[in-house]
C-alpha cells in the first residue's frame, strides 16, 4: 500500500523533525538551511553536503540533509544520512522519528514500527510518534495494540476524520465495539455539523469516510447513503467512485460498477485495486478480452492482488490455456495458500491437463481447508471489502 499521505487524503499530517545539537556553526550549513525554509533543494542539498563534508559531527546538518533526500524521495541518500546521525547521537528521539518516517512514506510498515517503539518508549507524551506507530499497528493487522495507541491521543485528536476512521477500523478489527461506536459517533456528528472540523471542505471527506466504515461491516445500504453525499458536495474526492463502484458491484448493478471504476482510472490510471475491480466485473459482463486487460495491469501494479490472479485463472481456463491458468493459480496461491477457490480451480484445472493425482490432492486440500477459518483471500473473493489504503505490506 502507498502511504496513506500520499493517497486521497491524510491521516495525519507528517512533519519532519529537526534536532538541536551543540556543534560549531559553519556558513553552508547556514546556507542549507535558508535553502531549505525557501524551497530551494538543491541549493540546499548542495550546501548541506559541503557542511557535513566539513563537519562530519554535525548532526543538524546530517538531519537536514536527510530531510532533503525524503523530500525528493531519494530513499537510499536519505537513511544513509539519518544512520549516521543516529550513530552520533543515539538518544536523540527525533532523529529516530525521522528514520520511522523515512520508512512510513515508502509504505514499509514492518520496518517503520522499530523506530516509532523507541520515540513512544522514550517520549510516551509524543502524539505524533503515537499516532504514527498506532498507523504501523494497523497496516499490519495488529489491530488490538493500533486501537489502544490511537484510543490514547482521543483528546489531541479527535477532530480529524481520518484519525477517527483508522480507530473505528482498528477498534472494530479488535472486537472493541464501544470504540468503535464512539469513532463513529464522533464521525456522524462532524457530518451533522456538530463539533466539526472548522474547515468545510472536510464535509465530503467526512461522508466518505463513514461510507467506508459502513462496507467495514457490510451495510451496503448505508454506505451508499453516505457516499451519494459525498458525491453531491465533491465529485472529484479521490477513491470516492472506487467505493461507490465496490457498492454497486455489491448491490449487481454492474453496468453502474463499470462505469464508477472507469471514473476512478481516468482520474488515477496506475489504480491497482481500481483495475482489478473493473477487471473482475467485466468478466461478469462477459466481457473477457478488456477483463484480462484490466487483470494484467492489476497485477503488474501490485503483484500480491490474490483476487486477480485468480480471475487471470477463469479467463484463461475458459479459453482453455491451462498452462496460463496454472501459472496464474501458483501466483494466486503465493499470496494465499488457504484459499478454497484457489486449490478447487487448480483442481479443475489439472484434471483437464490429465494430472488426476495432483487434482485430488487439491480437492483433499479443499476438504480440509473448508473446516478451518476463512482465509484473507476466501474472504475477499466472496466480496468482501478491502480498503485499499489499509491493505498490509
Amino acid at each position: 500500500m502507498a502511504p496513506i499521505a500520499a493517497a486521497g487524503f491524510c491521516l495525519l499530517a507528517v512533519c519532519f523533525e529537526s534536532v538541536t545539537q551543540e556543534v560549531p556553526s559553519n556558513q553552508y550549513y547556514e546556507q542549507g538551511l535558508r535553502a531549505m525554509q525557501q524551497g530551494n533543494l538543491d541549493e540546499a542539498e548542495r550546501e548541506l553536503r559541503l557542511a557535513v563534508t566539513r563537519q562530519p559531527s554535525n548532526v543538524e546538518a546530517r538531519v537536514n540533509l536527510g530531510v532533503v533526500y525524503m523530500r525528493r524521495s531519494d530513499w537510499k541518500q536519505a537513511q544513509t544520512q539519518l544512520e549516521a546521525a543516529e550513530r552520533l547521537a543515539p538518544n536523540v528521539a527525533g532523529i529516530r522519528l525521522n528514520i520511522g518516517l523515512l520508512f512510513y512514506r515508502q509504505g514499509l510498515y514492518r520496518g517503520a514500527i522499530v523506530p516509532f517503539e523507541s520515540v513512544v518508549r522514550d517520549e510516551p507524551g509524543s502524539v505524533q510518534a503515537r499516532r504514527l506507530l498506532g498507523l504501523c499497528y494497523l497496516f499490519v493487522e495488529r489491530y488490538k495494540e493500533s486501537a489502544a495507541l490511537l484510543g490514547a491521543v482521543w483528546k489531541e485528536s479527535q477532530s480529524d476524520p481520518s484519525y477517527l476512521y483508522a480507530l473505528a477500523v482498528a477498534a472494530g478489527q479488535a472486537g472493541d465495539k464501544p470504540t468503535e461506536e464512539n469513532a463513529l459517533a464522533r464521525l456522524l456528528a462532524m457530518s451533522n455539523g456538530d463539533g466539526g472540523t472548522g474547515d468545510s471542505r472536510a464535509e465530503p471527506l467526512v461522508h466518505l469516510l463513514i461510507g467506508k466504515a459502513y462496507l467495514q461491516r457490510d451495510d451496503y445500504p448505508d454506505a451508499l447513503i453516505e457516499l451519494q453525499k459525498a458525491l453531491t458536495l465533491n465529485p472529484r474526492l479521490p477513491m470516492l467512485h472506487y467505493h461507490l463502484g465496490l457498492v454497486y458491484r455489491h448491490q449487481n448493478q454492474l453496468p453502474n460498477a463499470k462505469a464508477e471504476f472507469l471514473t476512478d482510472l481516468a482520474s488515477e490510471p496506475r489504480g491497482a485495486y481500481a483495475n482489478d475491480q473493473l477487471g473482475e466485473v467485466e468478466f461478469d459482463l462477459g466481457e473477457s478480452a478488456a477483463a484480462q486487460r484490466h487483470l494484467e495491469e492489476a497485477v503488474r501494479l501490485d503483484p500480491h492482488l490474490g483476487t486477480a490472479w485468480f480471475y487471470l485463472a477463469k479467463i484463461h481456463l475458459k479459453a482453455h490455456e491451462l498452462d496460463a491458468a496454472l501459472k496464474a493459480l501458483d501466483s494466486a496461491a503465493a499470496v494465499d495458500a488457504r484459499s478454497t477457490n484457489v486449490h478447487y480451480l487448480r483442481a479443475q484445472v489439472l484434471r483437464q491437463m490429465g494430472r488426476a493425482k495432483e487434482a485430488e490432492i487439491e480437492r483433499a486440500a479443499v476438504e480440509r481447508l473448508e473446516q478451518e477459518t476463512a482465509s484473507r483471500l476466501e474472504l475477499e473473493l466472496k466480496g468482501g471489502y478491502r480498503d485499499p489504503e489499509l491493505q498490509p505490506k
